[in-house]
């Protein structure tokens, strides 16, 4: 019996690692061109928005992987299909590196509002694409666009993934009802975790034209990690390498790792590993229902 959709996600039974009080997870979402030319196709013919978007595969990769080793930490990088296709260097670097390489998609498509055979669809092309490049096969997916569907956990356990990364109502790892399946695990994120809004301007794509300094983002987000520790929960940080593969933003993210790395009890992991742990738990699976809107 699957508990009500009012469940509280702090589940009995929770609870990291011995010696551990909380946990932090570094990911990057690398979608370099795929995330601008599935939400506006005309962009490819755009030349400087198609190389603002190529940062991330032909400089930020390389930054960022220098600065994991050099932090000495393995991360998470959210891969979409279609990136591995155009980069399949900078994908291989990825995983010859030792980081984790999860799913996000084919083309960066939302899949809130496709027919589930549609979504099933895209994720077997995306699974076909890292296998072919990289030879990997993920365990873990994040929704492009961060828009899960209500069939989206049932798609995942069906195709042997171990977690979801795209739910917002907890702070801890939780694990999510899937049939008869027992259960996928839920890693949450929130969007003020994630480099996209304080750092992104394309003009007419995206963005206010109002760009933070990595010292204040940096600060945010010490705040949250600082916060999370204390109480126990996930810090699972969002990067995309055309964003913080910039120099001033990533000496800024090198010193909130430095951060993470000296606070006392945080254990910090790929997603893989932290939803590996999750699966040893004997938590009740949460059963989330679609809301039913009021009748007229």
């Amino acid at each position: 019996m699957t508990a009500g959709a009012d469940q509280d996600r702090t589940a009995p039974g929770f609870a990291w690692p011995a010696g551990f009080r909380a946990a932090a997870s570094f990911t990057f979402d690398v979608d370099a061109e795929s995330a601008i030319l599935f939400a506006d196709p005309a962009s490819a013919g755009r030349r400087s928005v198609m190389s603002h978007q190529a940062y991330g595969p032909r400089t930020g990769v390389p930054r960022l992987l220098s600065l994991l080793d050099r932090t000495a930490i393995k991360a998470t990088f959210f891969v979409p299909g279609y990136t591995a296709e155009r980069w399949p260097d900078t994908i291989r670097s990825i995983r010859d590196a030792g980081h984790e390489i999860a799913h996000h998609g084919f083309m960066h498509e939302s899949v809130a509002a496709v027919t589930p055979d549609e979504e099933e669809r895209l994720l077997l092309r995306g699974l076909a694409a890292l296998d072919s490049v990289a030879g990997v096969r993920p365990s873990g997916w994040r929704a492009p666009m961060w828009e899960a569907s209500w069939a989206s956990a049932e798609i995942l356990a069906r195709n042997g993934f171990r977690y979801d990364s795209s739910l917002m109502d907890a702070d801890q790892p939780y694990l999510l009802a899937v049939g008869d399946s027992g259960g996928l695990v839920e890693l949450p994120i929130h969007w003020s975790l994630d480099d996209w809004e304080p750092y992104v301007f394309l003009p007419d794509l995206s963005g206010s034209g109002t760009i933070a300094s990595p010292a204040e983002v940096g600060a945010r987000w010490a705040l949250e990690l600082d916060a999370m520790a204390a109480d126990g929960g996930l810090f699972l940080l969002t990067n995309h390498p055309f964003v913080s593969g910039r120099a001033s933003r990533a000496a800024a993210l090198a010193t909130l790792i430095e951060r993470a790395k000296a606070t006392d009890g945080l254990w910090i992991a790929t997603c893989d590993e932290i939803a590996r742990w999750v699966e040893t738990l004997a938590l009740e699976p949460v059963d989330d229902r679609r809301p039913r809107l009021p009748a007229d």
